[in-house]
């Protein structure tokens, strides 16, 4: 077998026994999902932002850890424009370190992060090399983008391509996550009612039409 291959198994299962150790030892899980904890910890430190930043690359890379909640308390702390502003860098620092691990280390890690089934449906996109499709998965609810970039690391999409596409897709659900956090630091909870109800019908349709979605696209030229 390749050193260079021996070395990165090595390594990646290095990464994962660590990542694992963290995530046990610390509750991280649980962690991001508490609104209360995680602002707690965020406001408990001078350069609260930089925190914030870093809890929203993690969370991209910890693929499973749901992002809707620290996209919300982004807004609610710094409101819409730097509630924004903070996640998306975070988003596109996690999602480029997302793409880069995939391109690093491989199947072994896209094996370990991204479950078969989910791999499956968005193969055919990244064998054909289609940007556009790409940028939509991104752009509509429901799907799951951080499993999209570590499949995307896979392909032979440019880094530059890729974090273009990852951050403008991103950018509305993003933009959403922030006003409705700001709404409800507002405590203008009639208007957060309505937006959350807007964006959970949108989400669900995504989600439950999301195979005949990929289906349409799929039949799409490059």
């Amino acid at each position: 077998m390749n050193k260079n291959l021996v070395f990165r198994i090595l390594l990646l299962f290095l990464l994962i026994a660590l990542g694992v150790f963290l995530f046990v030892h610390f509750d991280l899980v649980q962690f991001f999902k508490d609104k209360n904890k995680i602002i707690t910890f965020i406001k408990s430190y001078p350069y609260d932002e930089v925190v914030f930043i870093l809890l929203q690359i993690v969370q991209v890379i910890a693929a499973p850890i749901p992002g809707e909640l620290s996209g919300f308390i982004g807004g609610y702390l710094y409101g819409p424009f730097w509630g924004t502003l903070y996640s998306t860098i975070g988003l596109t620092i996690g999602s480029w370190l997302a793409f880069i691990l995939a391109h690093f280390f491989g199947e072994p890690l896209l094996e370990k992060v991204v479950k078969k089934e989910v791999f499956e449906k968005f193969d055919h996109f990244m064998e054909h090399r289609g940007l556009f499709v790409s940028f939509l998965l991104f752009l509509i609810p429901g799907f799951p983008k951080d499993y999209l970039c570590y499949i995307m690391g896979m392909s032979r999409i440019p880094v530059l391509t890729f974090i273009v596409i990852s951050t403008v897709g991103r950018f509305f659900g993003t933009a959403m996550l922030s006003i409705s956090g700001n709404i409800a630091a507002r405590e203008q909870y009639a208007l957060l009612a309505v937006v959350a109800l807007a964006a959970v019908v949108v989400s669900l349709l995504a989600w439950k039409y999301h195979d005949k979605i990929l289906e349409v696209l799929k039949s799409q030229k490059k």
